[in-house]
């Protein structure tokens, strides 16, 4: 073999045992610190809508108002993409579209685009946070999940369009949890909206 023979041929090894690294190394990544997810369904509008791509990052602080990745208790290998409202040990309740956390006012400025819309609104009703046992605006965790505080490590997740999400307002859905691994497992929060590009979009 000549040497210009044993130079293509040890560049051509280099080049594939490079790319293999980087399969590698973007499978990883893809397995243990991002997810890669494409949105499916109206429960996030109008600030995510159907098929717009996210990265969310997986193993990192969950804080109220995030968007999460979560496995779909009621339909396996499903996910949801939804909003956390309740933190672990904390009162949720809702009165005519006002958020109490432990009996005190929370604001969630991640509605404003959404109140905009009078279609929001569920049909023949003027509020859109609703009990889904009896479509009154005024609940809280007990009337719900039969239960007054959200469970430790797990959380009381909503999707921003309120009327038509089914969130842990289900007893089918719940709490979620933050064990990534659980079958209602959070698996990631979304950082990133890259698709499409005029949504682009760093959370």
């Amino acid at each position: 073999m000549s040497a210009k023979a044993k130079e293509f041929w040890k560049s051509t090894i280099q080049i594939i045992l490079l790319a293999a690294v980087m399969v590698g190394i973007a499978q990883l990544l893809l397995k243990f610190v991002i997810a890669n997810e494409q949105i499916f369904g109206p429960s996030m509008q109008p600030n995510f809508t159907q098929y717009d791509r996210v990265i969310a990052l997986r193993h990192t602080k969950l804080k109220r108002g995030d968007v999460v990745i979560v496995k779909a208790p009621d339909s396996p290998g499903e996910f949801y993409i939804k909003r956390i409202v309740g933190m672990p040990g904390e009162t949720v309740r809702f009165n005519k579209d006002q958020l109490y956390i432990n009996n005190k006012k929370v604001s969630e400025p991640y509605l404003n685009d959404y109140k905009k819309d009078p279609t929001t609104f569920l049909a023949g009703s003027n509020y859109f946070t609703l009990n889904p046992k009896t479509n009154k605006p005024n609940f809280d965790l007990k009337d719900v999940l039969g239960r007054s505080t959200v469970p430790a490590h797990h959380y009381f997740v909503m999707g921003d369009n309120r009327t038509v999400s089914k969130d842990s307002r289900y007893e089918e859905v719940g709490f979620v949890s933050d064990d990534s691994k659980a079958f209602n497992g959070i698996q990631g929060v979304v950082k990133l909206r890259y698709w499409p590009v005029t949504k682009f979009k760093v959370y």
